[in-house]
């Protein structure tokens, strides 16, 4: 089953710290979104492994718009 990790505000993709394949636990720091001059980290909503990564660092993102695909 798949979960998709979105956005919880428009921002800038500051960082990617996870790749495809990894093996992440709950509240693991999967992504850095940069919003209104803050550094918001986006987590993971539980334990699973990283299937897709849909955006690239410097994208700009909206309110929902899937970040992370676990699986």
């Amino acid at each position: 089953m798949a979960i998709d990790v979105v956005a919880p505000m428009p921002g800038t993709i500051k960082e990617i710290i996870v790749k495809a394949g990894d093996a992440v636990k709950e509240d693991e720091e999967l992504i850095i979104l940069e919003a209104m001059k803050m550094e918001n980290p986006i987590v993971a909503p539980g334990n699973g492994t990283v299937k897709e990564i849909k955006v690239k660092e410097g994208d700009k993102v909206n309110t929902s718009q899937v970040l992370v695909v676990l699986g």
